[in-house]
């Protein structure tokens, strides 16, 4: 009788340790600790308004694209405030805990498309790194403390981009990679590297060359880096300038490339990307823009693998996500389009499982996954949620009557919400 106790108490305890670690996941960068835009807890809620489910509503000091970021009870996020560039820091109770001024001379770009707050922070929870698209990149202690600031243009060159530049860096044990995909379109002058960062001082570790025969608007890039892991090989992915490009993490040299995403027959010179890949084991899927291809690589490729077939699982010539990056999980590729169309195919094969339509407005955010759901989020504040599998279901339709363009995060049993007025914290009230 006392065995059966202690075995049943050893179960219960693993029970609730294992409930309260899926509970409490941290989201530490853009698309979450993994970059791929999955969270692994549960019970989420699926329906929400401006009042319902609501935990508590933060005004934020100006509108902004950047992702909020979680560790323990601290978020960070970045805002303009005026002219000022900040990195603020908030509890998970809603209240504001300290802001720092990072930069300033805030660019605007198309009115509501972004600003030069768009790149978002990362936290190892000792530390928070924030990047400005003014090229003011900064690390700062969890409680505000400055460590370290420089000016990205100042070392590296003048930013030469359209849009403004707004790619994350990339946190990744220790080390800071950030892609600096620009040029100037009037001429042919090879402007883009890519850079590693020790993430502790702000020196460098490494410098590359990234070679593109991109022209036109084309050299510009606005994507995010990503990593590849799988337990036998890791790689650093960098898109834009017509290619995505493997880095060793050592020293940076290029292991492979993949061209072809902007078909030099029906060459169009301003197809730069915006959405990044995202990459799980086995499986590397990269859109381009405009409604051009999307493409599913193997990610044991070598040197140039544009014209090699047999190191890509399957390539789309249309059907692309503009901007929202894609999502793998349980061997579906879930695309959204900009304008709210959800596509899903088989990660394996390219096969369309379906496509559907979801709220007909423009699409910025990137989609993320949770507990058996996939949520959608459009510009005009509806975040649609529908149920992951091989059947479109619509589980919910929340309003949020605001604005927004950041992507959707999770992190211990609370979505959080970034609109252009205000931080939102979405949680079933009593659950804590």
């Amino acid at each position: 009788m006392v065995r059966w106790m202690r075995l049943f108490v050893a179960a219960l305890f693993f029970c609730l340790s294992t409930a309260v670690s899926v509970r409490a996941e941290n989201w530490p960068q853009w698309r979450g600790a993994r970059l791929d835009g999955i969270s692994g807890e549960k019970g989420l809620p699926t329906k929400w308004s401006k009042t319902e489910n609501v935990l508590w509503r933060l005004p934020l000091p100006g509108q902004a694209g950047a992702t909020p970021v979680v560790w323990g009870e601290r978020i960070f996020l970045t805002s303009v405030d005026g002219s000022d560039l900040v990195l603020l820091c908030v509890g998970t109770d809603g209240k504001q805990l300290w802001r720092a001024v990072v930069g300033s001379g805030n660019r605007v770009i198309r009115g509501d498309e972004g600003n030069s707050a768009s790149p978002s922070p990362s936290t190892d929870g000792k530390h928070v790194w924030t990047f400005m698209g003014t090229g003011d990149l900064a690390c700062y202690t969890v409680e505000g403390q400055e460590v370290w600031k420089f000016n990205v243009q100042d070392r590296y060159g003048r930013f030469n981009i359209m849009h403004g530049f707004s790619s994350t860096p990339l946190l990744d044990k220790g080390r800071l990679y950030l892609p600096i995909i620009h040029g100037d379109m009037r001429t042919s002058d090879q402007e883009a590297r890519v850079v590693c960062l020790d993430a502790a001082t702000g020196g460098e570790v490494w410098k590359v060359e990234r070679i593109s025969d991109a022209r036109s608007e084309c050299k510009h890039s606005y994507a995010s880096p990503i990593l590849y892991r799988d337990g036998q090989r890791e790689y650093l992915l960098t898109h834009g300038a017509d290619y995505l490009v493997a880095h060793d993490l050592a020293d940076g040299h290029e292991l492979w490339r993949c061209g072809d995403l902007n078909p030099k027959g029906t060459y169009i010179p301003s197809l730069r990307f915006v959405a990044s890949p995202v990459a799980v084991p086995g499986f590397i899927v990269a859109p381009s823009a405009k409604n051009r291809g999307v493409l599913c690589l193997k990610p044991d490729g070598q040197g140039d693998i544009t014209d090699k077939p047999e190191l890509s699982h399957w390539r789309w010539e249309s059907n692309t996500p503009d901007v929202p990056s894609p999502l793998v999980v349980d061997g579906l590729v879930y695309l959204c389009r900009e304008n709210g169309n959800l596509i899903v195919a088989d990660a394996q094969t390219g096969k369309e499982v379906y496509t559907q339509p979801t709220t007909r407005d423009r699409h910025r955010a990137s989609p993320l996954y949770a507990d058996g759901n996939v949520y959608l989020t459009a510009r005009n504040g509806k975040i649609t949620v529908v149920k992951a599998g091989r059947t479109f279901e619509v589980v919910s339709l929340n309003d949020m009557q605001e604005s927004t363009s950041a992507s959707p995060i999770v992190s211990n049993g609370r979505i959080y919400i970034r609109t252009f007025d205000a931080l939102y914290a979405i949680g079933k009230r009593g659950v804590e």
